[in-house]
């Protein structure tokens, strides 16, 4: 499907953290079809995410908890054969390695052997050092994610953001810290004070990437329908859509079903003789 150049060099997760080491900031999207990646890629995202966020905006559901495995490995593999540059991370779903790092490593094994992902993303802080820490020594690399966990959206009570008090800052700046050091090459800061997410941007060696964290971070996030305004009702405070698709869907749809009404489409030039 892509017309890329095989010549174009992907980007790596070692790239990401040169880019930290100069200050040079970057984005990272979503993405959950091949379609929707080529088009990132062709734009020069250099990080593509699939996120459990499809369970979402993809298959309708109100939260990620009901993502499988098998979901995230069908849509990264769409992905996958979309991309020629972008390194592409797959989320690791809701219990696919809470049980346990052995079955978190089979999990994180399974995205890259058999969806194709170039690197895994994982939520939560202490708790899945050992699985970042086993994961990166087999070779997989491994993005955290703290702050607002999603899968954890039940214990919060919400989408709540999260580190607001000194003792919660303070667990995520030494969480962030662990990530890293267990051989972390990335961390997610979500919903978070945006002094927290400097205070962790300083003091960690591997990029952070904000979402609704802030401007000091050393990237920024977004899911890509809210980007190209897709999404409809109340949005969370840090999104802004930079395009308006769905008013330019909608009037689409009308203008093709107008013209099938009135006889006006198909005309002799989409007619075979």
């Amino acid at each position: 499907m892509s017309t890329h150049s095989s010549a174009v060099r992907p980007v790596t997760v070692t790239d990401l953290v040169a880019m930290k080491h100069r200050e040079q900031r970057f984005v990272m999207l979503t993405a959950y079809d091949a379609l929707t990646a080529e088009m990132l890629d062709e734009a020069g995202v250099p990080v593509i995410l699939v996120g459990d966020s499809l369970g979402m905006v993809v298959l309708g559901h109100d939260s990620t908890i009901p993502v499988t495995i098998d979901d995230v490995l069908h849509h990264t593999r769409a992905v996958r054969r979309g991309t020629r540059r972008a390194l592409v991370v797959a989320d690791m779903p809701f219990m696919s390695y809470q049980a346990s790092a052995s079955e978190g490593l089979r999990a994180a094994g399974r995205l890259l052997q058999e969806g194709g992902a170039h690197a895994v993303k994982v939520e939560g802080g202490a708790a899945v050092v050992d699985l970042v820490a086993r994961a990166t020594t087999a070779g997989i690399p491994v993005m955290g994610h703290l702050g607002l966990t999603p899968q954890s959206v039940n214990q919060f009570g919400g989408f709540r953001v999260q580190g607001r008090d000194d003792d919660a800052a303070a667990r995520i700046v030494a969480d962030a810290r662990a990530l890293a050091e267990a051989g972390a090459f990335a961390v997610v800061l979500e919903c978070i004070p945006a002094e927290v997410a400097r205070r962790v941007t300083q003091e960690v060696p591997i990029p952070t990437i904000g979402i609704g964290a802030g401007p000091s971070t050393d990237a920024q996030v977004l899911v890509i329908d809210d980007v190209l305004g897709r999404t409809a009702g109340r949005l969370p405070r840090f999104v802004k859509a930079y395009a308006d698709t769905r008013s330019t869907v909608h009037d689409a749809v009308k203008a093709f079903q107008a013209e099938v009404e009135g006889g006006d489409y198909p005309g002799p030039e989409h007619t075979y003789e």
